[in-house]
């Protein structure tokens, strides 16, 4: 039986999660700081809609935080809460390191940040 300071549900709801492909690239991203979603949309080359879906996902989740500034959203890691929600972070760090494709949007990232450019979604 797993055992953790976070109720069941959310722990399930995290592990649901990082299931997909497009959750776990944004995690990664949003690793080296707030970003906002136009810059995501960038650097992941997918539609805004999928982009916005799956960071509500990561939201409702706990995962993720988001704030709006005018028209856009830009949107952050959750602190940790419990022990566990810490513990898989580190984990998820250490797990990211070792993938070549979130090392190639990190990059893509840096260069494409047009909301840090003061250019932000339009």
């Amino acid at each position: 039986m797993l055992r953790t300071s976070a109720p069941n549900e959310k722990v399930d709801l995290m592990f649901r999660a990082l299931s997909d492909r497009t959750r776990l690239r944004l995690l990664s991203l949003l690793r080296g700081g707030e970003a906002c979603v136009c810059d995501l949309v960038a650097t992941l080359g997918v539609p805004q809609p999928k982009v916005s879906r799956h960071l509500a996902y990561l939201r409702r989740a706990g995962l993720v935080t988001a704030r709006r500034d005018g028209f856009w959203m830009h949107y952050a890691l959750a602190p940790a809460t419990t022990p566990f929600h810490k513990s898989l972070l580190g984990c998820l760090g250490c797990c990211f390191a070792s993938v070549p494709e979130l090392a190639k949007d990190a990059a893509r990232l840096g260069r494409s940040a047009a909301c840090s450019a003061g250019d932000c979604c339009g």
